[in-house]
């Protein structure tokens, strides 16, 4: 049975008996082989094969093997591939010759077989070898100036290439000579908050899972936002244990995104209010005539106040719009009394009549930090309230929340409410980004609401975890958070 094809081999020779003798020497091992008959065709086809060989007779008439051989190696495309020259047994000043044009190699007529086999074998497996070289030569200089990081792991994760940006993003050694010991996950690990799935919980990472993208978070600091790593896992091969990973920055597109979620969230929520109030006592006004003084002056304090309130809006928008580029660590932490105090606030904005709270194990709530901003905590709830409204069947959730100091370090918010039960595809895509997030910032907006990915978002950057899972005892959804505290 024929090999398949792995290197092809050009036979330059002008006797067609010659070209056949080589054409049975070497059929069925595993070369294309191609034929010319003269010096001009033999230049023509190497330039349109590209072959891994050429086997190239000395005596031809109008253009001899040597001409044939310089003109290859003047040409920077075909400069490169190798040449095995046949000349006669004795014929040591055609060897010289030979070495001058530029030949690698050569053979001795008449034909030894098993020499012929070997030195052709030999010297294509060097030439692709070579070539290998080049195109690895050439791989690695794109990669390297690639905006993206990209990284080589074996099977025990541990990393065998990295370039340039994977480098800077790991924190690894700039020289490549220098081995990295430790394994991608004991290097992610002393950087970033663990990846995550689609539950929002810390995994230990399985990079075997291709299909869905993983998503690395490094906190801010003061002097420092949050940084966004999407990983994406690519087996090499079947046949190789080896897998490529390519680290994308989706910092900006995170923050960006999550800012302008965040002000169209704020003025839905806080501009409807104070704006309802003015439109409804203008209309009162303008539309009954019949309205004593005393009536028309609470219309016009109605208004008044309506409008000093749309200022105090206004004005926490705009404080929240300057406060956006400012990192988490900036800003001023949210303690468990203002945390208590946001959620009367934004029950009473949202006209949720029910919200029943609880806590346990605070001590001092206002001596207990939580490592995230009012105005961030403030985001988080109205996501949360606002969607147990939207997706309640009489929009009149009763809210149930809890408030528990787990230990020194965590604090757990639970939240549940009785409107829907969800499938086990809301509840296991509701917090991602490639679930929601990632349409929205394509200008898709579909699902649950694509805030509570930004809710996520948030509580990842300072190590906190969301979960949301079915009530038992009756329809409903409950919302666990955990929320790290300042130390």
């Amino acid at each position: 049975m024929m090999m398949k094809p792995t290197s092809t081999v050009l036979i330059v020779d002008d006797q067609p008996s010659m070209r056949d003798v080589l054409k049975r020497l070497l059929r069925n091992q595993g070369y294309e082989l191609a034929f010319a008959t003269n010096g001009q065709e033999a230049l023509t086809k190497a330039a349109e094969l590209i072959p891994d060989v050429i086997l190239l007779d000395v005596m031809m008439p109008i253009m001899d093997g040597f001409e044939v051989c310089r003109r290859l190696r003047a040409d920077s495309t075909l400069a490169q591939v190798p040449i095995i020259m046949v000349t006669s047994l004795k014929d040591r000043d055609s060897r010289l010759r030979g070495i001058k044009a530029g030949a690698d190699d050569f053979v001795s007529k008449p034909y030894d077989i098993f020499e012929l086999r070997a030195r052709i074998e030999t010297i294509s497996k060097l030439n692709r070898y070579r070539r290998l070289l080049t195109e690895q030569a050439k791989f690695e200089w794109v990669i390297d100036n690639s905006d993206e990081a990209y990284l080589i792991l074996k099977n025990n994760n541990q990393i065998v290439y990295a370039n340039s940006k994977a480098r800077l993003y790991l924190s690894l050694p700039t020289n490549k000579d220098e081995p990295i010991n430790e394994t991608f996950l004991e290097v992610v690990a002393k950087q970033y908050h663990q990846m995550y799935d689609s539950q929002s919980s810390p995994l230990p990472i399985d990079l075997t899972q291709t299909k869905l993208p993983r998503y690395l978070v490094r906190p801010d600091t003061e002097t420092a936002q949050a940084f966004w790593l999407r990983v994406d896992v690519m087996e090499m091969s079947s046949e190789s244990d080896e897998k490529l990973l390519n680290l994308r920055n989706i910092t900006n597109t995170i923050l960006a995104n999550r800012q302008r979620w965040t002000l169209q969230s704020q003025i839905s929520h806080k501009l409807r209010t104070p704006l309802t109030i003015i439109r409804t006592s203008q209309y009162v006004l303008e539309n009954f005539a019949d309205l004593t003084k005393e009536e028309i002056k609470r219309w016009l304090e109605r208004i008044d106040t309506g409008g000093v309130r749309l200022q105090t809006e206004i004005e926490e928008i705009l404080e929240y719009v300057n406060l956006s580029t400012i990192t988490q660590t900036t800003l001023v932490p949210c303690n468990a009394s203002d945390l208590l105090l946001n959620i009367t606030t934004i029950k009473d904005r949202l006209n949720i009549e029910s919200v029943h709270v609880s806590q346990q194990e605070i001590e001092n709530p206002n001596k207990t930090f939580i490592r995230l901003s009012c105005w961030a905590i403030e985001v988080i709830l109205t996501e949360i309230f606002s969607n147990a409204k939207k997706f309640h069947p009489k929009g009149t959730p009763i809210l149930e929340l809890s408030v528990v100091m787990l230990s020194s370090d965590v604090i757990r918010l639970r939240i549940s409410d009785d409107g829907l039960t969800l499938s086990p595809e809301q509840l296991e895509k509701m917090w991602m980004p490639y679930y929601q997030g990632e349409k929205y910032f394509t200008g898709e907006k579909e699902g649950m609401g694509v805030g509570l990915s930004m809710v996520a978002s948030l509580i990842w950057e300072v190590g906190g975890t969301c979960h949301a899972y079915n009530r038992t005892e009756k329809k409903g959804v409950i919302i666990e958070l955990t929320l790290p505290l300042v130390k």
